[in-house]
């Protein structure tokens, strides 16, 4: 990994978000991006508040970017920068994308369903198709970077960021790639996404309370806060970047995934698709459990995800688990869906980098049973050399992936 970007709730850069999550300042508050009023029953959200795209798309450009698509190309664009990747250097069909979204462009699918609705299908815009496709933002990215080889658009809900990674590291690994730009975008602070969580009991309800609404292994937690943002990590063959003098944060060392076959909206109860992820991600490591110090939890603050991420830990590491550090980064910056795989990958590679583990805030009372350490409230010192990072979705979608502290 040479080259880091994020556009969060808590920050519209890495520094800024790694300082939010390190420092436990939450980025959820009341929502702005609609007239969340009253008759709402969940009124708050992690939105992205005050990007300036001026240096990347002139007021001609913006008309044609979602704003998940607008997070992503910001995103990579602080990648690119943090790496030194230019794109005039090297073969561009072996420099690649590969960035997803859980939803894509919903917020101009619901303006293109009003303007159908008011004045008819002739003033639907041009740009509706290409703004509202999942596909867009590594579409988008794509063609700002002149990346011409391997082009992925992945689509697992809350798993696609890390699904996104795991594909450009099989691509890199298996000598397909010598640099990928990877992780995932997600803006569905909306009308219809807010009111559809809502209406199927999802999302937290403490409209009175919105910074403490996240709240993952809590007994109190009622659901998850959605958000937006944007991650993406410019992931490249090891000689390659030793050759060039890149800074290197991390390595990615294995990716695991599974499929839960169970509901589509719920883990099984024991969490057998998350173990199953986090051991096929050990074995393509070849990572001993005795090595991994760390965990960023999927996390969500809903009962069922956190009680079933908790046994799937436990199950897998044994009287191991309780020396492991394991914390939630949604506590601070709500759960951005597709995105959220990528952000908390920065986390995890920073982690292992500064040897500090962002903390779990509002965890006051852990739930029955959730005997581990959540590195709850403060963050920790403590050097870890191998981390996990977790991310589950909706339709069963289960991914982890391994990171590695570099050393040169």
């Amino acid at each position: 990994m040479t080259g880091l970007g994020a556009i969060t709730p808590v920050g519209n850069s890495v520094a800024q978000t790694w300082d939010g999550m390190v420092n436990g300042r939450s980025g959820i508050d009341s929502i702005t991006l609609f007239n969340a009023d009253e008759d709402w029953g969940v009124r708050f959200a992690g939105e992205v508040r005050g990007l300036d795209t001026t240096s990347i798309l002139d007021a001609r450009e913006i008309r044609r970017f979602d704003r998940f698509a607008v997070f992503a190309l910001a995103a990579a664009t602080e990648a690119a920068r943090d790496s030194g990747f230019n794109p005039q250097v090297g073969d561009p069909y072996r420099h690649g994308v590969a960035i997803g979204s859980g939803i894509g462009g919903v917020g101009t699918i619901e303006t293109g369903v009003r303007s159908l609705i008011s004045s008819g299908s002739r003033k639907i815009g041009p740009f509706t198709v290409p703004r509202l496709m999942v596909n867009a933002g590594a579409g988008q990215v794509s063609i700002r970077f002149n990346l011409r080889g391997a082009n992925i658009a992945t689509a697992t809900a809350c798993a696609t960021g890390s699904h996104a990674i795991g594909a450009a590291f099989q691509l890199i690994q298996r000598g397909d790639a010598d640099v990928m730009f990877a992780g995932g975008a997600e803006a569905a602070v909306t009308p219809l996404c807010i009111g559809s969580f809502a209406s199927m009991k999802a999302l937290s309800t403490r409209n009175d309370a919105p910074k403490l609404a996240s709240r993952p292994f809590d007994k109190d937690r009622d659901g998850f806060v959605l958000s937006e943002g944007a991650a993406v990590l410019v992931l490249e063959e090891y000689e390659q970047a030793k050759k060039r003098g890149a800074h290197i944060y991390a390595e990615v060392l294995g990716f695991g995934s599974s499929g839960d076959a169970f509901h589509i909206a719920a883990p099984e109860e024991h969490g057998a698709g998350a173990h199953r992820a986090m051991l096929n991600a050990l074995g393509d490591a070849e990572v001993s459990i005795d090595r991994v110090g760390y965990i960023n939890a999927h996390g969500t603050s809903t009962p069922l995800g956190d009680a079933a991420e908790v046994s799937a830990v436990k199950k897998l590491f044994g009287d191991r688990a309780r020396l492991l550090a394991m914390s939630s980064t949604k506590s601070v910056t709500g759960h951005a869906l597709g995105a959220a795989g990528g952000i908390e990958s920065i986390a995890t590679i920073l982690a292992l980098q500064t040897g500090i583990l962002p903390p779990t805030i509002n965890l006051d009372c852990p739930d029955e049973g959730f005997d581990l350490d959540f590195v709850a409230h403060t963050a920790q010192e403590r050097p870890i050399q191998v981390a996990l990072n977790n991310s589950f979705g909706f339709g069963g979608h289960n991914t982890s992936l391994v990171f590695g502290r570099f050393q040169s």
